[in-house]
């Protein structure tokens, strides 16, 4: 009993003295005011467009999605591929998956879509299991829709058959 009261004493001092400097910061404008951004922090032009961090810039318009456009080639080993339509409405839930109406064994024929790699059927120990595995079951976790949204910061990302044939060229 006394052993109780004695932890029980400790947890309410430790409550006041927490909840204490709390007050004391919250009269204190500066101590909760952020530390300014240097300077060269202080404009991210590429995801901003130009606005101070200070303020919230007008939202960029929606990209366009590309309906019905050719398959992406894939620019790397096990990339995922693009959604070439949109899926605007689709339910993605732990009950019900749109996608698969048509990517699934039985739709992808019916559908003439593209089934869902073989990879999607395996749990994280490489087991095959007859549905599709619950790891993989959430597609826009790895899947995205094709749009002709502007690139926000340009790169020099190289696919990997180019760095296989410039390492080839003599």
């Amino acid at each position: 009993m006394r052993k109780q009261t004695v932890i029980m004493g400790i947890v309410a001092a430790l409550v006041v003295a927490v909840s204490g400097s709390w007050s004391v910061r919250a009269q204190d404008p500066e101590a909760t005011a952020p530390a300014a951004a240097p300077t060269e922090y202080r404009s991210i032009d590429a995801l901003r467009r130009g606005a101070p961090l200070q303020e919230e810039p007008p939202a960029a318009p929606m990209a366009r999605v590309l309906d019905g456009e050719r398959r992406r080639e894939r620019d790397w080993p096990e990339m995922p591929p693009t959604i070439p339509h949109s899926i605007d409405g689709y339910q993605v839930t732990r009950n019900a998956n749109r996608c698969m109406v048509c990517h699934s064994r039985a739709g992808a024929e019916r559908f003439m879509a593209p089934m869902v790699s073989v990879t999607h059927f395996m749990d994280r120990d490489s087991q095959v299991l007859a549905q599709v595995s619950p790891r993989r079951y959430f597609c826009t976790q790895c899947h995205v829709v094709q749009t002709d949204a502007r690139v926000l910061v340009e790169n020099d990302f190289l696919d990997v058959d180019t760095v296989i044939d410039r390492a080839r060229e003599p």
